[in-house]
């Protein structure tokens, strides 16, 4: 990845080089190049080759042959510097020396700037492609911008490594680990008390409490959550509004009816669910009553139990003092009876909420913020003491009060709350109660952390023994290097030769792949399992995906390179191409962007754009390359599968979950198949008689064929994936439809990347194509037609998927019409010549890490498999995201070197090799399967 170049410097700017390097005397015009130079110098000599290559004329190194300028600076400076008399009896030729360099600092730099001064004025290197104009009239201070730019980028690259960031994400994580782990036994590890106390609004309508993840039950699930309960409401007409709210989850026809002070019960008898609300509006005698009746063995008790009551005391009594005295009384004889309770129910005080005064009429006039303050003081004071020895099973419900705070301006009467507010309320309430039984994936909130399967703990203990015996592995390599170290002759006063070290054995590499492995699932375990970070739901904003989509633009473009080749897609068109639509996806992920219809069609067409990408790279490789052995297929499985693999193991999660993986996984073995079979016909096959090509047209168009056949008969594709094994493989919570969802809504994307393929190397064969360095594809005419057309294409996709108003419609075209928007962009990008001799690799970085990237985000940068958004620095979402991202980047780069190192080793190139391993993974894979079988029956 290259770095920007500097700025060039304002015309007004005081400062002058002279300011900060020091005075330029006479003698440091008259020194040799500096050692600082040769990065420059020698990137100038390999531009200018071809002017002295075996005729010695003046070079960009100056006089002598290409292979006399290759030696480098050190004997060419050295021997500039004693001719002018520089170099002393030692040879030390001041800052041209490698001493002179390394010890120069300030005086080193100060000659650098005297040595380019006079210097013949000449064309740039270009570190950075610079316009034409630029490099015909290039002067000195751009020649020092050019070598500051390729200083610094050395520097930078020095001490800020792939390396080094990868330890400073180590360093954060054991910190971040150890300041949450410190927080939650001070402030305690129960989520359910952050729900019912604390949190804030994300917008206007979404409830996001502190630390946990709220989730939004459906009628079906309140339902399945509640059958047989029994839960009671009892209060005033606050109480009442949360009542009505709470039912309403569970059936939206219920109407607000009747006799509004008095008892209203609700049954679904379907779901065998009750519901009442008992009209008490004071804490009295008559609530006590109430409530005794529930102590009493012989009665059944509600499993729920809400409670609260007070605007009624301060109205009826005109918010006196000796009002507020009898509350206190009358709440501190129900608390025991209440706590009796709690041991068997879950029972929750509502404190009061704050009302607007400005709206209340004039017969409440007396309840004020102030009198509500003192009555819910009073309540939380009573509740808390009135157990001595243990905590109060009665849990105060008081995250109501702060949800009134933000909404009570919108109350029609300045006492009761608007329905957005209630609403919240009641699906706190359900969360609170739910989130146990059902154990939702949005839903951490009042979760235990699920317990180890027997998978996840023989997992445990091969990654510990892998940690183990890479340790003693290398307690013994650093022993033995000691022993091997260089020791002096005390006779002859010479050092002795080093031994070379061995080289590192395949065993050795293995334990620490699984080691580091091992380390970093530890991590992705604590981050979505553990509970020991935390967890937010998602919210979208056009800001929020938009801002970081034209950040990532900007930085994209800035670092831009040559390429080395000028193909149709060539490698680091593919890396770049990968790169920026695997970022655009991270964020529309983490914005929660797919609620925005235009911009979810988008996104379909990045991940179609995938898929396009496997079908057009693995039919070249097997129509250029004719090579279907083994060895290929196992190489292409491990490395797409290897880390998925792991992750279901270690997250507990089904092989569909990561649904992408089994996509491309199942398209390249289609590809293979429809390739491998006889019979087998390749580029070279097909170059000695064009008939092949018809023979493969009639492959393609058959494999089409059966891909029409699977799309619309979805029986015949259920059942091929139902049988065993391949339905523990694609099966999700229990069939095949999500799926037969994913695979149809792509289905014809892979065939079209075969057919472009195919038809670009055909054109390519006969040289139909012009792929020089700057060269249009096509003659000029055809181009600009070509682009005309690709640009109306692509916008024109564009303004239908922004649009589609039904998700469900859209997604029955996108099929047939995403290839569209895709080829498009291809042509755009390629057919200029400019543009298909340049790169981002800042783009390429990243697309070389895609797959992880994509694999990763579920559980270490979103949380809750996806749904959520994992919370590392909590109260600033800025630098949570920054380090969170950071964090994730190096997480994914390493593993993607793992995975090339252990791919190295468990697939060997030697067949026989390789079929014993092939033997020992499936061995694995049916132990695998017996074991889940085995977990399945116990859960059951």
């Amino acid at each position: 990845m290259s770095l920007p170049p500097p700025p060039p410097p304002a015309a007004g700017d005081p400062v002058t080089p002279e300011d900060s390097l020091g005075s330029v005397t006479p003698e440091d015009w008259a020194t040799g190049p500096p050692l600082q130079a040769q990065p420059l110098l020698r990137q100038e000599a390999k531009g200018k080759e071809e002017e002295g290559e075996e005729t010695g004329v003046q070079g960009a190194w100056g006089k002598g042959t290409a292979e006399q300028r290759r030696r480098g600076w050190g004997e060419a400076a050295e021997a500039a510097a004693a001719e002018e008399g520089q170099v002393d009896a030692g040879g030390a030729a001041g800052s041209a020396s490698p001493a002179g360099a390394a010890g120069g600092g300030r005086e080193g730099w100060r000659r650098l700037l005297a040595w380019l001064r006079r210097r013949q004025p000449q064309c740039c290197p270009c570190a950075a492609p610079l316009p034409r104009s630029a490099a015909h009239c290039c002067h000195g201070g751009t020649k020092m911008a050019a070598l500051a730019y390729n200083l610094g980028k050395r520097e930078i690259n020095h001490y800020f490594s792939v390396r080094s960031a990868k330890v400073l994400a180590l360093v954060a994580v054991l910190l971040l680990a150890v300041c949450h782990l410190a927080s939650r036994r001070y402030r305690g590890n129960d989520s359910c008390e952050y729900l019912l106390s604390s949190g804030r609004f994300l917008g206007e309508k979404v409830w996001q409490p502190h630390s946990c993840m709220m989730h939004k039950y459906k009628i079906s699930e309140a339902k399945n959550c509640l059958v047989d309960k029994h839960i009671a409401f009892i209060g005033d007409s606050r109480i009442r509004q949360l009542f009505y709210s709470f039912v309403k989850i569970i059936n939206p026809q219920f109407k607000e009816e009747g006799n509004k002070h008095e008892n209203i019960p609700f049954e679904d008898k379907i779901a065998s669910v009750k519901v009442d609300f008992l009209w008490h509006p004071e804490v009295n005698g008559s609530m006590k009553q109430c409530i005794k009746v529930w102590t009493e063995d012989s009665v059944a008790k509600p499993h729920v139990i809400v409670a609260g009551a007070a605007t009624w005391s301060i109205k009826i009594h005109n918010g006196s003092n000796e009002a507020l005295s009898q509350y206190k009384m009358n709440i501190t004889s129900i608390a025991p009876l209440l706590e009796k309770l709690a041991k068997t129910s879950d029972v929750y005080w509502v404190l009061q909420d704050p009302v607007y005064e400005d709206l209340l009429s004039e017969n409440r006039k007396m309840i004020t913020n102030e009198k509500i303050d003192a009555y819910n003081e009073a309540a939380v004071s009573i509740l808390n003491s009135s157990t001595r020895n243990s905590k109060s099973h009665v849990k105060v419900f008081s995250v109501s009060k702060l949800i009134a705070q933000e909404t009570i301006m919108e109350s029609l009467d300045g006492l009761h709350l608007p329905e957005s507010s209630r609403e919240t309320s009641a699906m706190i309430l359900m969360n609170v109660y739910c989130n146990k039984i059902l154990k939702p994936v949005d839903g951490s909130c009042c979760q235990p952390r699920p317990p180890l399967t027997l998978i996840q703990k023989l997992a445990a203990c091969f990654f510990t023994l892998s940690i183990v015996g890479y340790l003693i592995f290398y307690i013994i390599h650093r022993n033995a290097h000691r022993k091997n170290k260089p020791c002096t002759d005390l006779e002859s006063g010479e050092e002795k030769k080093n031994i070379i070290n061995p080289p590192v054995s395949p065993l050795e590499i293995f334990l620490q792949s699984f080691c580091k492995l091992g380390l970093i699932m530890a991590y992705f375990y604590m981050c979505d399992r553990a509970n020991l970070f935390m967890k937010e739901n998602k919210f979208y904003t056009h800001s929020t995906f938009f801002i970081p989509i034209i950040y990532i633009l900007v930085l994209g473009v800035f670092y831009n390179e040559n390429t080395k080749e000028t193909k149709v897609l060539n490698r680091e068109q593919t890396d770049e191409w990968k790169g920026w639509m695997q970022l655009v996806i991270l964020i529309y992920h983490i914005s929660g962007a797919s609620t925005f219809l235009p911009v979810y069609m988008h996104i379909r067409v990045l991940v179609a754009a995938y898929l396009f990408q496997t079908g057009y790279g693995h039919f070249s490789y097997f129509w250029v390359k004719g090579d279907f052995g083994i060895h290929r297929v196992c190489q292409v499985l491990f490395r797409l599968n290897f880390l998925v693999v792991v992750l279901c193991i270690v997250m507990d999660r089904p092989y569909q979950f990561y649904y992408f993986v089994p996509l491309v996984t199942v398209w390249f073995m289609v590809i293979y198949v429809t390739l491998a079979l006889w019979p087998q016909i390749t580029q070279k096959k097909a170059n000695g008689n064009c008939l092949w090509h018809f023979g493969l047209l009639l492959k393609l168009a058959f494999l089409l064929l059966c891909i029409c056949f699977l799309a619309y008969s979805q029986g015949a594709f259920e059942k091929i994936f139902s049988l065993w094994p391949l339905s523990k493989c694609f099966e999700l919570k229990g069939n095949v439809y999500e799926w037969w969802f994913r695979w149809r809504l792509d289905r014809y994307v892979v065939f079209h990347g075969m057919l472009f393929a195919f038809i670009y190397l055909a054109l390519q064969k006969r040289q139909i194509l012009s792929e020089g360095k700057g060269e249009p594809l096509f003659s000029s005419k055809i181009s600009n037609f070509l682009l005309f057309i690709s640009v109306v294409s692509f916008l024109t996709y564009s303004i239908w998927a922004s649009s589609c108003k039904n998700k469900a419609q859209c997604n029955e075209l996108h099929p047939s019409v995403s290839v569209v928007q895709i080829l498009a962009f291809i042509l755009i990008r390629n057919i200029p010549g400019y543009a298909r001799s340049v790169y981002s690799s800042f783009f390429a970085w990243f697309g070389k890490i895609s797959l992880e990237l994509f694999i990763c985000q579920y559980h270490i940068w979103l949380a809750a498999d996806t749904r959520g958004i994992l919370v590392l620095i909590p109260g600033n979402p800025m630098l949570n995201i920054i380090v969170s991202t950071f964090i994730f980047v190096c997480v994914a780069h390493e593993i993607s070197q793992i995975t090339n190192d252990l791919a190295q080793i468990i697939i060997p190139k030697d067949n026989s090799s390789l079929l014993k391993r092939l033997a020992c993974i499936a061995a694995f894979f049916c132990g695998l399967l017996i074991l889940s079988s085995i977990q399945d029956k116990s859960r059951h």
